[in-house]
């Protein structure tokens, strides 16, 4: 289940108490050092990206930052909403749940149809779960009042991507980088970011789920759950990353 459900009845300022404990416990969950099955995987899948060719990496880190950068400008168009001003943090919170059952029934849905139609129906699945992830993203981002128009929120947005999506070995540097985010300035363009980086990260951590769904027979289902389960991931990570930010402004 997306994010735990709070206590029936509290007052607003102690809802916000409660938020401020699931983000504290989320933040440590985040910051939680590689178990050793964490570091085992770490070092299969660094062997692995050492036999695929430097060629093969670059090849993929452009598609996927073309591809992701694509549906970052566009996604908008089609999801934008204007940023929802005037509500409390447990309407916020609400809204965001509703959000994220819609959006996890649409990728559990499509990673069904997909598994079931072998190999390059379950390989069409990557950009499409992508941009459904990132369409969710955007809403979120206007219920918790913030604007996809804004470079910086776009940026917020690839972060709270990675974040969800990467290793043990990576994620604290991850929640550090969006920590805060409001008091600083931030870049005006994607060149920065660390494409290779995020690509990687992304494909290390569905490797295994998506490669089971392209198998004749178990596909359907394996796609279903599989993307029901990375739906379910990225919005507990977008609802503690905006309640982290929504706190941090009432500090």
């Amino acid at each position: 289940m997306t994010a735990a459900t709070p206590p029936a009845g509290l007052s607003e300022s102690a809802y916000e108490a409660w938020a401020r404990g699931e983000v504290d416990h989320w933040r440590r969950r985040m910051l939680a050092p590689p178990t050793r099955l964490d570091r085992a995987a770490a070092a299969v899948q660094a062997r692995i990206n050492r036999i695929i060719p430097e060629k093969v990496h670059s090849v993929v880190t452009d598609v996927v930052e073309r591809m992701t950068r694509a549906i970052l400008v566009g996604a908008d168009a089609t999801t934008f909403k204007a940023p929802l001003k005037g509500a409390t943090l447990s309407a916020r919170d609400r809204q965001a749940r509703t959000a994220i059952l819609g959006y996890r029934a649409t990728a559990a849905a499509e990673g069904g149809v997909t598994g079931a139609g072998g190999f390059w129906l379950s390989a069409a699945d990557f950009p499409a779960l992508v941009a459904i992830k990132l369409k969710l993203l955007f809403e979120l981002a206007a219920i918790y009042g913030h604007s996809g128009a804004v470079f910086a929120e776009r940026l917020h947005i690839l972060h709270l991507f990675e974040l969800a999506f990467s290793g043990a070995h990576h994620r604290a540097a991850v929640l550090r980088t969006l920590e805060g985010w409001d008091a600083r300035s931030h870049p005006q363009s994607f060149e920065t970011f660390d494409w290779r980086r995020f690509q990687e990260e992304y494909r290390d951590y569905i490797d295994l789920a998506k490669l089971a769904q392209m198998i004749p027979l178990i596909g359907a289902p394996v796609g279903a759950v599989a993307n029901w389960r990375l739906l379910d991931r990225l919005g507990d990570t977008a609802i503690n990353g905006y309640r982290m930010r929504w706190l941090e402004a009432a500090a």
